[in-house]
């Protein structure tokens, strides 16, 4: 493993401390398993992914594996500008689906397709424009094959013996007429990989010359010369066009290939190019590109734009690169481009009224572009549609602005901003657009039959009675709303696809009932059921769920989801309580007041869900609500500690009254975020019996340009920085703190040496504290050993501190 993080002295399968008071490593502790009542929760069957045709008329399942081995994950791993691949396969990609099954939609027929692989690995499934095929890539532990599968023989074969690259970007697509797969393989005669000199040439070298250059922090960036030429060696690919046969023709010559994007009409190429110099400081994302047309074949047209390294822009959500960006074809022509520029040099710092400007360019690309359209706030895209209509999207960050713009796409006139209001006041979100495909097969607005433009909409539809999915119809002129369907209690019903024939395909759950696809008659809500996906968790039917409202002692109104075991009554007395959270960011308290969630979801158990316990005779506060509001010119961090302290007590004292939950015996924890808030609550409070930090960040000057929603550098907030930082008042912590930790962690930020310095820094003043790490696990965990071990660090930290806690 390129730069494997090892903490000092870990010469064995897991670092920590014993449950015993001697400070000394435990050595040779061998992967464990938690409770059988667990257990069993985390190997219940899988359910299918699902994939429509645009059509609607078939439906892919795609078998999902159970949990890698940690054999499986132990393969090498090589970090490069940023992306994580397996050198033995070229490729970048995750466990993969095992198996295909296709559904008939209107007579409901389930058929499996034959001829995959033994042992098949399936990703990068795309289907045919005319949907008679579905390609898709077989990942092996040499190398990543092209396979295809007839939709009508539902037979599959292996189009070509020529490994694909996997590494970075597209892999493959389809022709716009169907007939051919545009895959990105590895060059012919490629040799083996660069190896390292065990002499050195000379030093590592970066130098800066005065130019300001803040980034945040990256995991798994380059390094030295050798890692540049191990990335141009995995990263360089030669693209091939591949006819339903297998005969592969060449297109163009081996490159980095960024993005791979027909124009509709099929005629022109929009190819992006990872150039040098390559940078030390950012991943692959912001190294230099080059912006080409080619024709179908392969020809360079017309080179657009020379992109510059972006390791120069600004610390801030509203900051951009300067020069076009986000190129892309419009959906509604043959073949026009458009992008974006700044105009005001990508510095939201600077005053201007108009912030960036759409550009558009048609075929031949002779001419010069025009100007379509200008936004006041930050370009967020462009919906198009058929008739001459499109929507703008803009938004501003750091004020949560978001506004849509009605306009015409032909002469680029303003015709109505359709709204404007705040991204986080989810009570007044419309919802998504709702597309259908045109006559060059792209995605564009589906429109009501009229005059005026009326076009669909699917929200999440938060209400103060929780989350009620919607379909809207909505007339972009008049302002005219009708809403077609919303979800009924006592079920979560989200619609997924609707074409205006009168039908709607929507999943269904509620807390005792699986989510299963049905088609909705919208005359008189009838319900035809597409799937039956049986109940995965059969130990957990009759656990009581109830989402909670509780005021926090400023007045706002916070949420969560308690879960309680089945046949519990409160004459039982008070339980254990385990509670987990993660803090969002608000501008507004109206925004962080708002209701969260639905009552009515079924109970889904993910690798790192607290909601096992609930079968160990705790009770469970999941999603524990914890906003940070920052109003008018204060910064939400500027209280964080206070604010989440706040949250804290709030959910405690509600949990309490009700009964139901044992104050001496309470638990928090978090992943991610939520061990930093875990952390900080118990450094800051006696709230709590014990505390589980995974994956966490806990000295905030290792993310000295920022991290999460927060916009200001250490140098702009020091005292910030030091307040936020559970390590700074690591002293403090003497309740009982598990942390756990993955040993190659890939998030930004969550270097795992938070997790050992911040376990030396409560060691060294006395306090109780366990240090885990997992070799050879990411931000999130993915081995059914490491799984399991840390369900049962998990169990066996809370069983001791907290439901025996000791008087």
């Amino acid at each position: 493993m390129k730069r494997k993080f090892t903490p000092r002295g870990a010469a064995f399968a897991l670092f920590l401390l014993p449950f015993c008071s001697a400070a000394i490593a435990q050595d040779n502790l061998t992967y464990q398993a938690p409770p059988e009542s667990i257990r069993a929760l985390v190997d219940a069957p899988t359910t299918p992914s699902v994939l429509f045709t645009k059509s609607r008329d078939k439906m892919l399942l795609l078998e999902r594996p159970d949990f890698p081995t940690i054999a499986d994950i132990a393969q090498p791993v090589l970090g490069l500008a940023g992306i994580r691949l397996n050198p033995a396969n070229n490729a970048a990609g995750g466990t993969g689906f095992t198996a295909i099954m296709v559904k008939d939609v209107k007579s409901g027929q389930e058929s499996t397709v034959t001829g995959l692989p033994a042992e098949a690995r399936i990703g990068n499934v795309a289907i045919s424009p005319d949907e008679k095929w579905v390609a898709f890539s077989n990942s092996t532990k040499t190398g990543v094959e092209l396979w295809i599968a007839d939709m009508q023989q539902l037979t599959a074969k292996k189009l070509t013996d020529v490994a694909l690259n996997d590494a970075f970007g597209a892999t493959l697509v389809w022709t716009p007429s169907g007939t051919h797969i545009l895959a990105k393989f590895i060059p012919e005669g490629r040799g083996a990989a660069p190896k390292a000199s065990d002499v050195p040439t000379g030093p590592v070298v970066q130098e800066s010359l005065g130019k300001t250059a803040p980034s945040r922090t990256y995991q798994n960036l380059l390094e030295n010369p050798h890692d540049e030429a191990l990335f141009d060696y995995y990263m360089t690919a030669q693209l091939g066009l591949v006819d339903l046969q297998g005969n592969i023709t060449k297109l163009g010559t081996p490159g980095i290939y960024r993005s791979l994007n027909y124009s509709p009409d099929g005629n022109y190429l929009l190819v992006q190019q990872v150039k040098r110099p390559y940078s030390y400081l950012v991943p692959v994302f912001s190294f230099p590109y080059h912006v080409l047309v080619w024709d179908s074949k392969g020809n360079e047209i017309k080179k657009l734009h020379e992109a510059p390294l972006a390791d120069n822009v600004p610390i801030g959500f509203d900051n951009v690169t300067p020069g076009p960006r986000a190129y892309s074809w419009r959906p509604d022509k043959a073949a026009t481009l458009y992008w974006v520029e700044a105009l005001d040099g990508g510095l939201a710092r600077k005053k201007a009224d108009k912030r960036d400007a759409v550009y558009q360019l048609e075929a031949p690309f002779a001419g010069q572009p025009t100007t379509l359209i200008t936004t006041s706030l930050r370009f967020g895209g462009i919906t198009w549609a058929d008739n001459g209509y499109a929507v703008l999207s803009e938004r501003w960050r750091q004020s949560r602005s978001e506004k849509m713009t009605l306009f015409d796409s032909n002469s680029g006139d303003t015709i109505k901003t359709i709204a404007d209001r705040s991204s986080e006041d989810t009570y007044t979100d419309p919802g998504r657009f709702v597309y259908t495909p045109n006559a060059y097969d792209r995605s564009v607005l589906l429109l009501d039959k009229g005059k005026q433009p009326t076009v669909f909409t699917i929200s999440e539809g938060a209400s103060p009675e929780g989350d009620r999915p919607f379909l809207m119809r909505w007339n972009l002129i008049s302002g005219k709303t009708d809403t077609l369907f919303r979800s009924q209690a006592p079920y979560y019903e989200s619609p997924l696809y609707f074409d205006n024939t009168g039908t709607l395909i929507v999943s269904r759950e509620s807390v005792e009932e699986p989510p299963n696809y049905y088609t909705v008659n919208l005359k008189n809500r009838s319900m035809t059921p597409l799937t039956a996906f049986p109940h995965p968790y059969p130990s957990l039917k009759g656990v009581q769920k109830q989402q909670l409202s509780y005021p926090r002692n400023d007045g706002l109104t916070l949420t969560g989801t308690l879960y309680l075991p089945k046949d519990y009554k409160k004459e039982d007395g008070p339980l254990p309580m385990l509670m987990w959270a993660y803090p969002r960011e608000f501008k507004t308290a109206a925004a962080a007041s708002q209701v969260k969630g639905s009552p009515y979801r079924f109970t889904r158990i993910a690798w790192g869900s607290p909601i096992y316990w609930v079968t160990r005779g705790y009770a469970v506060l999941d999603n524990a609500d914890m906003p940070i509001v920052g109003e008018g010119d204060e910064e939400p961090n500027d209280t964080f500690v206070p604010q989440v302290q706040a949250n804290a007590k709030a959910a405690i004292d509600y949990v309490t009254s009700l009964g139901v939950a044992d104050p001496k015996r309470i638990g928090v924890g978090g992943h991610s975020y939520g061990a930093f808030m875990t952390a900080n609550l118990l450094a800051h409070t006696d709230l709590f019996a014990a505390g589980i930090a995974r994956s966490g960040a806990y000295n905030r000057t290792l993310t000295p340009f920022g991290f999460q929603a927060e916009p200001r550098t250490y140098w702009e907030a020091p005292e910030v920085y030091y307040q936020m930082s559970p390590f700074s008042f690591a002293d403090k912590i003497k309740t009982p703190i598990l942390l756990i930790h993955g040993m190659d962690d890939d998030n930004s930020g969550t270097f795992p040496i938070n997790s050992e310095r911040l376990y030396a820094a409560i060691k060294g003043h006395g306090g109780t504290v366990r240090l885990v790490f997992l070799p050879k696990e990411l931000h999130g965990y993915r081995a059914k050993e490491s799984v399991f071990h840390t369900l049962w660090e998990m169990d066996q930290w809370l069983e001791k501190y907290v439901k025996n806690k000791a008087d």
